[in-house]
């Protein structure tokens, strides 16, 4: 059974928090990928920065719905997610945007596991950790290569 070690891109590009969201921008676009690994000096995971979250970015502010009962107006909705939103959408740097405690894997994951995470959660990169360091990176092209090879 194949594991993210036997089909996982050893060659990872990663990021610090402090790089600017334009330069993030300019990396995607150069290295034609769709996000990075955010680390810090240890080589230790912190995050993962995607297209998604620079698309976030330009995207217009969800005001959310309230509603009023007497004198009282009740939020109906999460207003940390109003919060969250707004900063991500204001942010200048990497780790502002960023997905902070990113789902990880083990080398020894299978591929069946590895799908399952993707599909369920609509994550396309899944990084792959051993000793609490990254050792490479599981994209959706990853596992699509796998099933093209018959395996």
């Amino acid at each position: 059974m194949l594991t993210a070690k036997d089909i996982m891109n050893r060659e990872v590009i990663t990021v610090s928090a402090d790089l600017p969201v334009n330069k993030l921008a300019a990396l995607l676009t150069e290295k034609r990928i769709s996000g990075v690994v955010v680390v810090d000096e240890e080589g230790c995971v912190q995050g993962v920065a995607t297209v998604t979250d620079l698309i976030d970015q330009k995207k217009n502010l969800h005001i959310p719905t309230v509603a009023a009962i007497l004198d009282a107006v009740i939020m109906l909705e999460n207003p940390f997610k109003l919060d969250k939103e707004f900063k991500k959408m204001t942010g200048t740097t990497v780790g502002d945007i960023a997905t902070t405690n990113p789902v990880t894997v083990s080398e020894d994951t299978t591929v069946s596991e590895l799908a399952t995470i993707m599909a369920e959660k609509g994550f396309h990169t899944l990084p792959v950790v051993a000793d609490g360091k990254l050792t490479g990176v599981v994209g959706k092209t990853d596992i699509i290569r796998t099933i093209s090879m018959g395996s």
